[in-house]
């Protein structure tokens, strides 16, 4: 029987909450992995940071490990659902507590898995 795909469990999601979904796109230049924190710039998403002049606030957590580095590219973010906080990535020195009551404002809970 031939392969289809792949899966490893990552242990992205933290809950059985409602996830929603919304197509994205990131922007030129951003490559970002799976469970990255977004914010919004100019329509197009980059790692949410602080630091930044733009892009400091979140927008939701991208699905999928996007590599834009050449040009941008569509995607796919969850905009709701309780997440692993250890799990996500952020911009810059960014952690989840940098963005915790901003991701609740927004639907977004964060917990603390067991690693499996």
């Amino acid at each position: 029987m031939p392969t289809l795909g792949t899966f490893e469990y990552d242990n992205l999601f933290a809950g059985d909450a409602q996830i929603v979904r919304e197509a994205v796109t990131v922007k030129s230049g951003e490559n970002l992995k799976r469970g990255t924190v977004i914010a919004k710039v100019s329509g197009e998403v980059v790692a949410v940071n602080s630091g930044a002049v733009e892009g400091t606030t979140p927008y939701g957590i991208l699905a999928d490990d996007v590599n834009a580095t050449e040009a941008s590219i569509p995607a796919v973010a969850y905009l709701t659902g309780e997440f692993n906080e250890a799990a996500l990535s952020f911009g810059g020195e960014d952690t989840a507590d940098s963005h915790r009551a901003k991701l609740r404002e927004i639907g977004i809970f964060l917990k603390n898995n067991q690693g499996i």
